[in-house]
């Protein structure tokens, strides 16, 4: 690096005296300089740090550190950008968790329609079972309430009757006693 900086300063003392002609510009920054004692002084003194910093590696560790803030931003970037990938996947992974749990939560709604369906379905059939159940339970108990009715009826029957004969044959020993029985009956059944 110093050796550039000594060429570069030694060249443009040597072209200065062809650029005198040429007026502006570097050239003519340098020509000015050579001529005016104090920027001449100042333009030496420049140099003179520039070599004294370049000699003592200044240039090195000013670029080294730029080299060094430029991998820290080129690892900062491609740090972010693996972060936007993972992002990225992450929201790809949750919309599709979303759309799973909505295809899910669509197949449980109808499988809850379904299975309300079937119960409804299935609780008529118990209701309408119990009922005929039911009817045909009433409909044995008013058979045999008949039954029994019936039954009782004609034991009433028979015993009024038996009860008309006993009392005829008591009071009555003449032939009267069978028309006078049959009306006895005749009256108990009416």
């Amino acid at each position: 690096m110093m050796k550039k900086t000594t060429s570069l300063l030694i060249a443009a003392l040597a072209v200065a005296p062809l650029a005198h002609a040429a007026e502006g510009g570097f050239v003519g920054g340098l020509m000015y300089a050579a001529k005016d004692p104090v920027t001449f002084v100042a333009f030496l003194s420049m140099v003179t740090f520039l070599l004294i910093a370049a000699r003592m590696g200044a240039f090195k560790t000013i670029l080294g550190g730029l080299d060094t803030r430029a991998a820290n931003i080129r690892r900062e970037l491609e740090e972010a950008a693996n972060l936007r990938e993972q992002a990225a996947e992450a929201l790809a992974l949750a919309e599709r968790r979303a759309q799973d749990a909505d295809k899910e939560a669509e197949a449980i709604i109808d499988q809850a329609k379904r299975d309300a369906k079937a119960m409804l379905e299935e609780a008529r059939r118990d209701l309408a079972e119990k009922i005929s159940r039911r009817e045909a339970q009433a409909a044995a108990r008013i058979s045999r309430a008949e039954s029994e009715a019936t039954s009782e009826v004609r034991r009433a029957a028979a015993d009024a009757a038996t009860a008309a004969a006993r009392r005829i044959l008591s009071e009555q020993t003449s032939v009267d006693q069978f028309e006078a029985a049959a009306r006895d009956i005749e009256r108990a059944l009416s």
